[in-house]
């Protein structure tokens, strides 16, 4: 996806914390309560904003053909072909905030075709429209080749800038497009991250961050200590939450996604919960114990653990949080560990505290993805309504989201047992 306290308020001196240890657990990117800047930005924030991902997005496009010049990836449920991904990037912007003639009614806007101008690009709705263009035929699709495509994205970033500096008003609707558009290519970008980890392509570590610093601690080469060196095991490290009303939801002003909408109480009994994700020192106990199949991108060399990194094995640090784990990984370990996935509403409320780490991995949580009471699909229809209930919610970030993504209220969502995103977990008491 994606901070308050009990009353409402936000913690003085919440935000962003530099990496390091807090009380010989590990920082996330972030602590306690924060939310994306982006969702309250005016035209000249926005614009900036636009231009920095595209910065990222050109950036990984040209990596990824330096480490792999013919641009081609197999067929797979979790991959797309990048030539595609980039296409509709500059599609989906183009439908929003160029061809879209109610783009400043922002949620109420029409979402059907008869609404929408031709686009820059011949054929582009029956290449690049996600809606209509089924998964497994896009390897199949006569795609624009990568110079057609980069100039694709730069008409369309030039119109759309072009339509920002004309928005009348700074209304929380008139400027929802562009809100919009902005997190749907971070996201993409993410996802170019993800794919490139899975296919052990190299990509330079600033590319690697949502914030342009990578995670060190996710690369390390120091030698690991053994298993039993730690100070202190991490389960130690608890937040206590009293019973509670907790509002679930979004209610306050700026940019929404449809399925943070509407805002509903719900009760939550007191519980403990992680101040930060499980680590690996907590997890590989487990894998040796039970024979559990290990994570994606991990193995055992003469009794050394290392991970695999954009095609590189490494030394293992032990305090980073353990990655590459499904939703049903998680499971088990909390049954064998006699803890449990919290859900998505004791998430948000402990994430309101300012110990509260988070942003390193996704992390899953015990709650299916569905709606909340009264739900209404914004103008994108097929954003969440497609994918309720099969999917798992994950809350938080990872190391690759950006930071106009990063938000305390985002609600991400994947199949429980996808293992190639950068998700871990968190655990509560039973």
């Amino acid at each position: 996806m994606s901070d308050l306290y009990m009353n409402g308020s936000t913690p003085a001196g919440a935000g962003r914390t530099p990496l390091g240890l807090f009380n010989g657990l590990p920082f996330g990117r972030f602590k306690g309560p924060v939310r994306s800047a982006v969702r309250t930005a005016g035209p000249q924030t926005l614009a900036q904003a636009l231009q920095a991902t595209r910065s990222r997005s050109l950036a990984l496009m040209q990596a990824w053909h330096a480490d792999l010049p013919d641009l081609s990836v197999p067929p797979q449920a979790e991959l797309n072909p990048p030539l595609w991904e980039w296409g509709h990037i500059a599609w989906f912007q183009e439908w929003w905030t160029v061809r879209n003639r109610q783009r400043h009614l922002g949620t109420k806007s029409a979402f059907s075709v008869d609404a929408f101008d031709a686009s820059l690009l011949p054929q582009a709705d029956a290449l690049f429209n996600s809606s209509e263009v089924a998964h497994e035929s896009r390897w199949a699709l006569s795609l624009p080749d990568l110079l057609r495509t980069q100039s694709y994205l730069a008409e369309v970033m030039q119109q759309s800038l072009a339509n920002l500096q004309a928005v009348p008003d700074e209304g929380d609707e008139t400027l929802y497009f562009w809100r919009l558009v902005l997190q749907h290519e971070d996201m993409h970008n993410e996802a170019s991250v993800c794919m490139a980890q899975a296919l052990g392509l190299s990509l330079p570590d600033a590319l690697r961050s949502g914030d342009g610093v990578f995670d060190a601690r996710l690369s390390v080469t120091a030698q690991p200590p053994p298993l039993g060196a730690a100070k202190k095991a991490a389960a130690d490290f608890q937040i206590q939450l009293p019973a509670q009303t907790w509002m679930l939801g979004q209610h306050e002003t700026g940019f929404t996604f449809d399925n943070e909408c509407a805002a509903h109480p719900l009760s939550l009994q007191a519980f403990g919960i992680d101040a930060g994700p499980v680590t690996w020192l907590r997890y590989l106990p487990f894998l040796q114990a039970t024979g559990h199949p290990w994570p994606l991108h991990v193995r055992s060399v003469q009794g050394h653990w290392q991970v695999q990194r954009f095609g590189h094995w490494q030394a293992m640090e032990l305090d980073a949080p353990a990655v590459h784990v499904s939703a049903n990984d998680a499971q088990a370990w909390c049954q064998w560990a006699g803890r449990r996935l919290p859900t998505e509403a004791e998430w948000e409320c402990a994430a309101h505290a300012p110990d509260f780490a988070w942003g390193q991995v996704w992390e899953w949580t015990a709650s299916p993805f569905e709606p909340y009471p009264g739900f209404v699909a914004h103008p994108y229809r097929d954003y969440s309504a497609p994918w309720w209930h099969h999917h798992r919610v994950l809350r938080g970030a990872c190391v690759a989201t950006s930071v106009h993504l990063a938000d305390v209220r985002y609600r991400n969502f994947f199949l429980p047992q996808r293992r190639d995103i950068f998700a871990g977990f968190r655990s509560a008491s039973l």
